[in-house]
C-alpha cells in the first residue's frame, strides 16, 4: 500500500544515507547513519509513516536537500 506521507526513498549502504521524499511538499531529506537493518525493516513496514516516525525521525541527523519544484 502506498504511503500518504512518503513519496519515495533511496538508500545508499556505502554512506548509510537514507533519502526520503515527502508528500505533498516534494522535499527530499537525507538522514545520516541509518543502519541497513533499519532500512530493510522500513521497506517491509506496513505503515511507512509510522515506522519513519518511530525509528528514523528525531533519531538521525538530517538535512533538507531539494524539492520537486
Amino acid at each position: 500500500m502506498p504511503s500518504t506521507v512518503i513519496r519515495n526513498t533511496r538508500y545508499d549502504p556505502a554512506t548509510r544515507i537514507l533519502s526520503v521524499w515527502f508528500v505533498p511538499s516534494g522535499y527530499r531529506y537525507d538522514y545520516e547513519d541509518v543502519a541497513p537493518e533499519t532500512y530493510a525493516a522500513f521497506r517491509q513496514a506496513s505503515s511507512k509513516g509510522r515506522f519513519f516516525n518511530d525509528f528514523i525521525r528525531d533519531r538521525h541527523v538530517y538535512r533538507r536537500v531539494a524539492s520537486s519544484a
